[in-house]
């Protein structure tokens, strides 16, 4: 019964660590990554189209991104989305492919952006404490309504600490795996 009355709240945890991860993927940090163009979407035939479902994304180089649309066609759509997205990179084409060039991040910006991971992670901390709480007061009702036991209740409130404890030192752990990564020249 223990585990069952958790899993819900684990769920939810997993889910507020792997969002986390999500996020840091679409920060660039010096380094070509196709994943900054995830969030992005393209006007294909009047639908909002993802520009991996358009096109080949490969990273000839290291600070390099190249996109080869399928159609001739998408060349301008894609240059525009990428132009008014938040990347700040600004697109070269030659008519068949658009190159999007990384450049070196300098130290101020690069202290900024391990601001930013910081700030993000922070968050996800704050998400997981609130799945941590919202668990335990789940327990007390179940406990108040005496259809579980004191003991039982305390040792469900430790798993859901354990719980916490565990998602909260893996983001500490993707924090400073992506801070090192960003101030990594």
């Amino acid at each position: 019964m223990a585990n069952e009355t958790i899993k819900p709240y684990e769920t939810k945890m997993k889910k507020s660590y792997n969002n986390l991860l999500d996020e840091y993927t679409s920060i660039r940090a010096g380094r070509a990554n196709p994943h900054v163009l995830d969030q992005l979407r393209v006007d294909y035939y009047g639908a909002p189209t993802a520009i991996q479902q358009v096109a080949n994304v490969s990273v000839p180089e290291a600070r390099m991104i190249m996109i080869q649309p399928w159609e001739a066609s998408m060349v301008k759509a894609i240059e525009k989305a990428i132009m008014t997205s938040d990347i700040g990179i600004n697109p070269t084409n030659d008519g068949k492919c658009i190159r999007l060039v990384f450049p070196e991040l300098t130290e101020e910006r690069r202290k900024d952006l391990a601001k930013d991971v910081k700030k993000k992670g922070e968050a996800a901390k704050v998400a997981v404490r609130n799945i941590r709480r919202d668990a335990n007061d789940a327990l007390k009702k179940m406990g108040k309504g005496g259809d579980v036991s004191e003991d039982e209740i305390k040792d469900l409130e430790e798993q859901v600490q354990k719980l916490t404890d565990k998602f909260i030192a893996e983001i500490d752990g993707a924090i400073a795996e992506k801070t090192k990564e960003i101030m990594t020249v």
